[in-house]
């Protein structure tokens, strides 16, 4: 089994910025995949980064340029940097690991854009 936990998740202004960190632990297993999703109230859960264990990257369009996923092997951990926070951003983010063939999912951590 692989745990996830998620932090940073905060209320904040349009254009700020926020950091959200997802620990790891467990049975993981070399090379994995690290993920963010997002689930916004009424809507279903959508793709927002994803990070390969060579650092490859790849990002949902509505985040590119403004938010940035990378990882830290040695505390298996992910982080997603969010910049220019939009009312629209608005989810609670959910991370997620797929190691050994079978996906892994944190309890979530709200993000709240609002004035």
């Amino acid at each position: 089994q692989v745990q996830l936990v998620e932090s940073g998740g905060a209320l904040v202004q349009p254009g700020g910025s926020l950091r959200l960190s997802c620990a790891a632990s467990g049975n993981i297993f070399s090379p994995y995949v690290m993920s963010w999703y997002r689930q916004a109230p009424g809507k279903q859960r959508e793709f927002v980064a994803t990070i390969t264990s060579r650092d490859t990257t790849y990002y949902e369009d509505s985040v590119k340029g403004r938010f940035t996923i990378s990882r830290d092997n040695a505390k298996n951990t992910s982080y997603l940097q969010m910049n220019s926070l939009k009312p629209e951003d608005t989810a609670v983010y959910y991370c997620n690991v797929v190691t050994g063939g079978l996906h892994f999912w944190g309890q979530g951590t709200q993000v709240t854009v609002s004035s």
